[in-house]
């Protein structure tokens, strides 16, 4: 093992993620010998299409988590999100840039909530989340009048946006998350940003008594995840079009599952980003290889449910091994 871990290769890449890119690829291989049609393009693209707008939620929520925050709003707001800029643009006739505006918007502003009271009136992150997570439904609800909303097809007026998913075959989006996660990673890593938001999860109160305005970067914490939460409530339309009030929470479990199973501790002060992309790789494939087996949902928020728990878990037991 030892020599394993001195090996030049995985001092590189990391020796979880390396094991989580073994584990995605034996999952696939599995999946793909059960059901052939698993290896087909279509089912690619249907599965990119899950990591697409879960990709955006772990991102964002990865940068909470660094804090030793959580947020439990996550999959509400990115509908909020949806629902009030997709109202926007198909009741009242908004263009489709300023819809889009409006669902980032929407997201920074539920960030700037949820961080002002964590950070600057010490409510504990847990009950204002779960706070959050009840205002977006009611308040996407109301503003639609409990109506679903359904954006443009590709063929109508505005169907551009949906190129931001995949042009032809080409899985357009793919790229996109991508170059989103780096921007993150170089955020967090290399940035005064990501280091006292790292240094706020491993010991708040030194870096507070060092003279850092700790309650800013806290708030900025959430600030960044909402914002990534709108843009992928985009996403999520420009995959699948329809959305309905009420729904989204499924979606807080499989991110932070992605996020926690890549590396990112709850206790806070460590995060990967590409650890976190891996993450979002094996939920979205759980998700898709369920459905190909013809297996109930219900199955996969079983099995999501395991894999925070186990998650944790390692994560737990990592830290004792340390002190």
């Amino acid at each position: 093992m030892e020599n394993l871990k001195n090996n030049p290769l995985v001092k590189k890449i990391g020796l979880n993620r390396l094991l989580l890119i073994g584990v995605l690829i034996v999952m696939y291989v599995a999946f793909a010998i059960i059901s052939p049609t698993f290896l087909s393009y279509s089912r690619i693209l249907s599965l990119l299409n899950y990591v697409y707008f879960l990709g955006f939620l772990s991102l964002g929520v990865t940068f909470v988590i660094a804090t030793g925050g959580i947020d439990f709003s996550i999959g509400p707001v990115m509908f909020c999100c949806a629902l009030i800029s997709g109202y926007c643009l198909t009741s009242y006739g908004f263009p489709m840039i300023a819809a889009m505006l409006i669902s980032i918007l929407v997201g920074c502003l539920f960030g700037c909530f949820n961080g002002y009271l964590v950070a600057y009136w010490s409510v504990p992150p847990f009950i204002v989340s779960m706070a959050s997570m009840n205002i977006a439904k009611g308040l996407a609800s109301v503003f639609t009048k409990t109506q679903s909303v359904s954006w443009p097809q590709a063929s109508a007026e505005g169907g551009w946006y949906r190129s931001l998913v995949k042009i032809g075959n080409v899985p357009v989006g793919l790229f996109i998350f991508l170059a989103a996660a780096i921007i993150c990673a170089i955020i967090l890593n290399k940035t005064k940003i990501g280091r006292y938001i790292l240094s706020l999860g491993s010991n708040k109160e030194a870096v507070r008594l060092s003279g850092v305005n700790v309650k800013k970067w806290e708030m900025l914490a959430y600030v960044i995840c909402g914002i990534l939460v709108g843009i992928g409530a985009i996403f999520f339309v420009a995959a699948y079009t329809t959305v309905q009030p009420g729904y989204g929470d499924q979606y807080n479990n499989e991110a932070i599952a992605g996020c926690v199973m890549g590396g990112t501790s709850m206790a806070g002060g460590l995060a990967s980003i590409s650890g976190t992309v891996i993450g979002v790789f094996i939920i979205a494939l759980l998700q898709e290889g369920i459905l190909a087996l013809g297996l109930n949902k219900n199955y996969q928020l079983i099995i999501t449910g395991i894999i925070v728990i186990a998650a944790v878990y390692f994560d737990v037991l990592g830290r004792r091994r340390k002190n």
